[in-house]
């Protein structure tokens, strides 16, 4: 049997948006070799929680949505953008099973961010950059990214000696104070932007990212590579999990 990776729906209250995004994560994880399970965000919470009982990993995607800054005691910036309480809850559901019994996480762009605030961390609600960070899915590579050669991150693409990678780009906040048992292990060279943190237990797989590597599968090999590399590890350590 495949591992099965649950993935909530991207946006409760933009159909069209999340029917378009989605496929591409299911894609990757199905590229990668495993099964991904869709998150419907209707559901009550148990109904949620009966269905991530028989997943082995979690992957949160991107959203057109914003986390509620009072979610870490902030005032809201002019730019943020309207919160989705429904995906906040699923979210929370899935990263509360996955700490609870060391599921592998891997989180993209606003999962990212979710993830953070979960974790107790706060974010840069409108990033103030001349790096073009929102770029978007018209242009494959936004800006680079620089690992750190002693992350699993690292290990993962490639970068045991220092790596900068090209990546695919749209988002519009970041990471800010880093959550409770994280680590930054990537940033944009030019303005310091947090791209990737992981988590720091050894024994349990967390990886997230801030860039689309759901977006690069199919692009150019030196994009395609770390992105395919990302999926693979997930849905491995998926495998090894369960």
């Amino acid at each position: 049997m495949k591992p099965r990776i649950a993935i909530p729906v991207p946006h409760s209250g933009d159909r069209e948006y999340a029917e378009r995004a989605l496929p591409q994560y299911e894609a990757a994880v199905r590229g990668a070799g495993g099964e991904p399970v869709r998150i419907e965000l209707e559901q009550t919470p148990a109904e949620v929680k009966r269905q991530i009982e028989r997943c082995d990993a979690v992957l949160l995607p991107g959203s057109r949505a914003d986390v509620d800054p009072e979610k870490y005691r902030a005032e809201r910036h002019e730019k943020t953008a309207a919160s989705d309480s429904k995906r906040d809850t699923v979210d929370e559901l899935l990263l509360e099973d996955a700490y609870h019994k060391h599921k592998p996480v891997l989180a993209i762009c606003y999962g990212l961010q979710t993830l953070n605030v979960y974790r107790t961390g706060s974010l840069v609600q409108h990033i103030e950059s001349a790096i073009n960070h929102s770029a978007g899915r018209t242009v494959p590579k936004a800006h680079t990214v620089e690992i750190d050669p002693s992350s699993r991150l690292g290990e993962i693409v490639g970068a045991k000696d220092g790596r900068t990678i090209a990546v695919n780009s749209s988002h519009h906040q970041s990471a800010d104070a880093v959550g409770d048992g994280l680590r930054v292990v990537a940033r944009s060279p030019e303005d310091g932007i947090v791209e990737a943190l992981e988590g720091t237990a050894p024994d349990h797989f967390v990886l997230a990212v801030q860039w689309h590597p759901e977006r690069s599968i199919n692009d150019a090999p030196e994009l395609a590579e770390s992105a395919q590399a990302i999926f693979r590890a997930l849905v491995e350590a998926a495998r090894v999990k369960r």
